[in-house]
């Protein structure tokens, strides 16, 4: 059985693993020993500590194969981006150009830099191993998430994002990057996105265009690839739209991924999801099920196949996925079909 839990100390060379297999691109699993000991050490924390908004926290999980006791992918949130170092995006915008004496009417895309998305809730660090990329294994990452911001709702702001990985080459090499790199920097990509990852972003508010980029001065590779994703991350971008997730006009400051976000009553698992009580005896069926008990430091969260219909006001468990959960006849869990 495949169980997401909040990550613990001794999950770290799971993570290392994990950040090593993640590649470039990938800025919040950052292949630094130091910072992946201090995500894991902040998550602790954030899930000990008592709030009543969203602030600093950061929260992350893991998923274990109870089986062999693997760790086969994590994800996480950031409960407020923004409010202690400045978190950047360009917004994809028009400006019009027009004379009506010339006959001349031209719109234009610009990327301005801003900060709009500060203060929202990012769901985030999700990487699930290539062997465990079937079935449910991807949908519980993404989706348990969304439970816990339900379950926990004080701990997390009313609009929730994502940033999608960008394109880039099998180097790590970014179209949008190289443009950037040639006008404004010296440095190449990787370089540039494992210092974000590592925290250390002066040198964007330093360096990076301060007035909007006319998206047709790009190079061609570059604006090819304005709010596109890399191919590893379709599925995942394809997960989030089918949740409500949107795209408004957001991309990545260094690769123009996009960033999608949608409000928490809006996103389908939810507004779908609903509290039953737990009952014991065996459920056998076809049809999957999202189930996540309500706790906090030790919140568990599965999808079993089994009898479900809508409407009822329990649901039915084995022993061994009650087990799962830490849960117990007559108590209450959160449940969405997949």
């Amino acid at each position: 059985m495949m169980i997401l839990r909040p990550i613990q100390q001794d999950d770290y060379q799971d993570l290392l693993i994990m950040a090593e297999e993640s590649g470039h691109g990938f800025t919040s699993l950052p292949l630094n020993e130091e910072l992946l000991q201090n995500k894991i050490a902040r998550s602790v924390q954030s899930f000990a500590k008592p709030t009543e908004k969203a602030g600093d926290e950061g929260y992350l999980f893991v998923l274990e194969d109870s089986e062999t006791g693997e760790i086969a992918g994590t994800c996480g949130i950031e409960a407020a981006v923004g409010l202690d170092d400045a978190f950047y995006h360009y917004h994809l915008s028009k400006v019009i150009h027009s004379s009506r004496t010339l006959g001349v009417y031209k719109a234009v895309d610009i990327l301005t830099l801003c900060n709009d998305y500060t203060g929202a809730t990012e769901l985030c660090t999700l990487f699930l191993k290539e062997k465990y990329r079937q079935k449910y294994n991807g949908k519980l990452l993404s989706k348990s998430r969304m439970l816990f911001i339900n379950q926990h709702r004080q701990r997390f702001a009313d609009t929730v994002i994502a940033e999608m990985r960008g394109v880039s080459d099998e180097n790590g090499d970014s179209p949008f990057w190289q443009w950037l790199e040639e006008h404004f920097f010296s440095m190449d990509f990787p370089t540039a996105d494992y210092l974000t990852g590592i925290g250390q972003k002066v040198f964007i508010a330093e360096l990076m265009p301060k007035y909007p980029i006319y998206v047709n001065l790009l190079s061609k590779e570059a604006q090819q690839v304005v709010g596109e994703v890399h191919s590893n991350t379709r599925p995942a971008i394809e997960l989030l739209k089918s949740e409500g997730f949107t795209f408004n006009g957001y991309v990545d400051i260094f690769d123009a991924g996009p960033t999608v976000e949608a409000k928490v009553d809006n996103i389908r698992t939810i507004a779908n999801s609903s509290l039953r009580e737990v009952v014991i005896a065996d459920n056998p069926g076809e049809q999957a099920v999202l189930v996540a008990n309500q706790g906090l430091q030790d919140y568990r969260a599965v999808v079993i196949e089994c009898e479900y219909n809508d409407g009822e006001q329990h649901i039915t468990l084995s022993q061994a996925t009650a087990d799962a959960l830490k849960v117990k006849a007559g108590e209450r869990v959160s449940v969405a079909a997949l």
